[in-house]
């Protein structure tokens, strides 16, 4: 785009004789090449006067002088908004846009836009604009703010590089971070601003660059070992083979770990120990139970089968299930009667007995001792 800016004018009179002196004094070569005199004629007085040729050259000298003062008072007189040209002074054109064509007497200043990767930041009367800065990431930079017709790329470092030449909030160069060598210690790490500080170790440590601090040496001695070889600043000592206390160091290390074992296995033999014991207990306690005395009394009555005769008695009772686990269950002292059907989970019993009679002569009932190693039983599971 184009834009017309109008130019003032300037007196051309100074150039003007500029211009006649010079076509006068070539003439005045030209015909005059030996002594230089130059015949002019002065009005209708028919005299001739005569000029020094050296005369009219200090005269030219004298106007050319005055013609660059005046060009140059002019020049140093343009406004603020206005640069200077060999014809005078032309008005700027504004950011983003450059002279296409200087301003004259006749027409005005021509601008036009910067093209795609120029700018022009200010006023300016330069006839072409500035190239954008590139951001170039094989020296460590990356955009921080794109490039516009107004204004230039800004640019940072990228990581692991610092600015070596920042400029307008941005950086126009930039360096990698020092690498520190074997034998020194990171003492500051490196930031977008300044670079890695690198300090040398001290007798008795060392590092192999990467660390933010140096190490002691190992001492052979403290591990049971011999020295092989010393420590560097950049190396570790070098350890081997058995030191003097080797043996020793071994043995007390062997008799702590075995100490902690037999803890162990003293340990888990005392649970076990309190577990059997608490088993024990407990089958302890069921077989008293199971032993204690029960009397059971009954009518002394036969469901189905003939009633006992003489000194043979029959009783028929029901025993819970359990009073019965740790009896035979097919013993008998005498023929086993069938016994009646009783309720899911009880036991029937049939109990003869030839030899002492278990029956009271003056009483209906019978009482057994369940205890009593003459007394068998038959267990029977009852229908439900």
């Amino acid at each position: 785009m184009a834009m017309m800016i109008w130019q003032p004018k300037y007196s051309k009179s100074v150039k003007t004789i500029h211009l006649i002196l010079q076509i006068l004094m070539a003439a005045t070569q030209i015909c005059f090449p030996q002594n230089n005199i130059l015949m002019v004629w002065v009005n209708t007085n028919s005299k001739m006067v005569f000029f020094n040729s050296r005369f009219i050259f200090k005269i030219y000298l004298l106007l050319f002088h005055i013609y660059y003062i005046d060009n140059a008072t002019a020049s140093a007189n343009c406004r603020p908004a206005e640069y200077s040209t060999e014809e005078g002074c032309c008005p700027t054109c504004p950011p983003g846009m450059y002279v296409s064509r200087h301003c004259t007497g006749f027409r005005c200043t021509s601008c036009a836009s910067c093209t795609e990767g120029t700018f022009q930041d200010g006023d300016n009367g330069r006839e072409q604009c500035f190239s954008c800065k590139h951001c170039d990431a094989g020296l460590g930079l990356k955009v921080k703010r794109s490039c516009s017709s107004t204004s230039d790329a800004v640019c940072e470092v990228l990581d692991g590089f610092f600015c070596s030449d920042s400029n307008r909030g941005g950086c126009r160069a930039a360096q990698r971070h020092t690498v520190c060598s074997p034998g020194q210690y990171i003492g500051q790490r490196g930031t977008a601003d300044k670079d890695t500080e690198c300090l040398h170790c001290t007798d008795g440590t060392f590092s192999n660059g990467t660390s933010t601090s140096c190490q002691n040496h190992t001492k052979c001695e403290s591990v049971g070992l011999n020295l092989m070889k010393p420590g560097t600043d950049s190396t570790d000592s070098d350890c081997g083979g058995h030191g003097p206390h080797a043996g020793l160091v071994a043995g007390v290390i062997s008799g702590v770990i075995l100490v902690m074992a037999l803890m162990i296995i003293a340990i888990i033999l005392c649970k076990k120990k309190i577990e059997w014991d608490k088993q024990i207990d407990e089958m302890k306690r069921e077989t008293q139970e199971e032993e204690r005395e029960i009397t059971v009394t009954t009518p002394l009555k036969s469901t189905d089968g003939p009633e006992p005769t003489g000194d043979q008695q029959e009783c028929t009772i029901t025993i819970p299930d359990g009073t019965m686990d740790d009896h035979d269950d097919d013993q008998s002292l005498g023929p086993a009667r069938p016994s009646s059907p009783t309720h899911n989970g009880s036991v029937s019993v049939s109990v003869h007995q030839e030899d002492n009679p278990i029956v009271s002569p003056s009483s209906d009932e019978c009482t057994i001792n369940v205890n009593d190693p003459s007394v068998h039983f038959k267990r029977e599971i009852g229908a439900a």
